[in-house]
């Protein structure tokens, strides 16, 4: 396993910036000790807490950005619908994440195999408009991803030892 270290200034600077600079300080930490990018070459230097820290930041950067089509056209689903996620969402006490996690996954069975066919830009954008099914979801995470972050970022502070040293 990688050791990931912050240290405690940083992190109390990040603490009482906000949950956003707090998680931000894990996934720049966790980042940085893997080489910039989570891959199937260095997943296995973390531990799961660690991995999904960093799929939770991947979902929330792509499904602000451009929703569950985006997530999926951008080569996420089996990420995250062929592994655990949902599952940790539940033990990291966020179920309601969970749950749209899990209508998702129904979806992505449905549709992914369209939404990740090579495509132009002008493609691209009108999957949104054939696949409207997912504008439910993306509202959904939208309307909740301060208070699924805040709860991330309780589940890190409540198992910090999971994510990283804390170095005086």
């Amino acid at each position: 396993m990688k050791q990931i270290a912050i240290d405690d200034q940083t992190l109390r600077q990040a603490a009482a910036s906000g949950m956003d600079d707090f998680v931000g300080t894990f996934v720049e930490a966790t980042l940085n000790a893997i080489g910039g990018e989570l891959n199937g070459g260095n997943i296995g230097e973390l531990n799961g807490d660690q991995v999904t820290l960093l799929a939770y930041q991947i979902l929330r950067d792509e499904v602000m950005d451009g929703g569950f089509v985006q997530l999926i056209h951008n080569g996420y689903g089996p990420f995250f619908f062929r592994n655990p996620f949902a599952k940790a969402m539940r033990q990291w006490e966020i179920p309601e994440l969970a749950k749209l996690m899990n209508k998702a996954h129904k979806l992505y069975s449905k549709h992914g195999a369209d939404l990740t066919k090579d495509c132009t830009d002008e493609e691209f954008m009108s999957l949104f408009e054939h696949y409207p099914d997912f504008d439910d979801l993306d509202d959904a995470f939208v309307e909740h991803e301060e208070e699924w972050t805040a709860a991330v970022a309780r589940y890190i502070d409540a198992h910090i030892e999971r994510f990283a040293e804390i170095r005086k």
